[in-house]
């Protein structure tokens, strides 16, 4: 999934994450894996967009930082 933002922003928006939301990334990632099988990022980030009441800034961040742990979390 590539960035529509800067990794500077990208970092910033998840770090503010927990404050705007009142839920910590593991809750977000949770979420994401318990919620719909969806094949592609952006179906992921419409539905957290749609379901949970998130920016799509927000949303995108989540999906991508979700992305990377899954990815680092496997090998």
């Amino acid at each position: 999934m590539s960035l529509n933002h800067s990794p500077e922003t990208h970092k910033n928006l998840i770090a503010r994450i927990p404050k705007v939301t009142g839920r910590d990334l593991p809750e977000w990632f949770e979420a994401i894996e318990s919620g719909p099988s969806f094949l592609r990022c952006d179906e992921r980030v419409n539905w957290l967009a749609d379901e949970h009441g998130l920016s799509h800034g927000y949303a995108v961040a989540l999906v991508h930082e979700h992305e990377l742990h899954r990815r680092a979390v496997r090998f």
